[in-house]
């Protein structure tokens, strides 16, 4: 067994050994990936992504990165492809295919039937020098001099190339095609990124009661309404009606300095203790937004207004956190 420091070298070795592989990718950007992009961008159909082993691990992970940004695609196993799954490539589709030899025995058998179908095909390759780099019809070279295993050879620097290269591709066409956070929302509406590109604050508020109180009422019965809406505040208002003007909010921390400061609250009204010009945001505010905005404030809710800073409700933490945004 190695010592602790042992164990820690090992592991800064390998992790210098993929910075290393990564960072040689840049000397193998040139004309063939401008071509690679041009000609996934401009197909009518679908790009299919190919491997085998290890390779094939990485396709279906770029595979997923293409789906989401915009790039219809999908993954076909080398070896499945053989015995039948080749019918999954259509007329219009690009083909690339990731290994790093080359020269594995199911590729060399899976290339010449993709020539006969006369799809486009991209080879992510270790070895340019290999049979499917001769016969790709554009070469993206993802060559690593090292593997990170020391024996050189599970493959890992190889992978994390393939990887990598994979992204470059996805996120070329991602600038390429303008594909924005809307659009990255419409891919990702479930979970927690997708909410946080979806959901705005009107989505949230207005299930929660609306507190308010005037200028004049009494601090009793500004705690009653506080603690019968459950919201933690009370919005101080010009009049109880429909959409009236923020004057100020009172919550639990204005309630401890009162009582601090004061020996009794008799006599005391809203606005005797209220907090002047509170946060607000607007209701068609993204909630991530507003979450970021109580953070920064270390505040728990926001009162909601409209355009015209007149009150519509309050949003509190918890509606946001209930969501799973964080």
């Amino acid at each position: 067994m190695k010592t602790a420091e042992e164990i820690k070298n090992i592991a800064i070795q390998v992790i210098a050994n993929e910075k290393k592989a990564v960072a040689d990718l840049e000397n193998f950007i040139d004309d063939a990936f401008v071509k690679a992009v041009e000609t996934i961008f401009f197909a009518h159909g679908r790009v299919v992504v190919t491997g085998i082993g290890k390779s094939a691990n990485i396709a279906t992970k770029i595979v997923s990165t293409l789906n989401s940004t915009g790039t219809p695609a999908l993954f076909m196993h080398a070896a499945d492809a053989i015995h039948g799954d080749l019918g999954m490539v259509l007329p219009d589709d690009v083909v690339v295919c990731i290994s790093k030899s080359g020269n594995t025995p199911e590729i060399k058998v899976l290339v010449p039937l993709l020539k006969n179908f006369g799809n486009p095909l991209i080879a992510i390759v270790g070895n340019t020098d290999s049979f499917l780099a001769h016969q790709a019809d554009i070469v993206l070279n993802a060559t690593v001099e090292h593997e990170a295993c020391p024996n050189n050879l599970a493959p890992t620097s190889s992978t994390t190339a393939q990887l990598v290269m994979g992204d470059a591709l996805a996120v070329a066409l991602i600038e390429c095609r303008n594909f924005s956070a809307r659009d990255f929302a419409r891919f990702h509406p479930g979970g927690a990124l997708g909410k946080q590109l979806y959901l705005h604050v009107a989505d949230l508020y207005r299930q929660n009661e609306k507190p308010q109180v005037l200028p004049t009422t009494s601090v009793q019965d500004t705690i009653l309404e506080m603690t019968s809406r459950r919201l933690g505040c009370a919005v101080v208002v010009d009049a109880l009606a429909d959409r009236p003007a923020i004057l100020g909010i009172i919550t639990d921390g204005d309630l401890r300095r009162m009582l601090r400061n004061n020996a009794s609250f008799d006599g005391l009204a809203a606005a005797d203790i209220m907090s002047p010009s509170p946060k607000c945001v607007s209701e068609n505010e993204y909630a991530v937004k507003a979450l970021n905005m109580m953070r920064a404030s270390s505040i728990t809710q926001l009162v909601v207004a409209d355009d015209s800073g007149r009150y519509l409700g309050v949003l509190h933490i918890h509606d946001i956190l209930r969501e799973g945004i964080v």
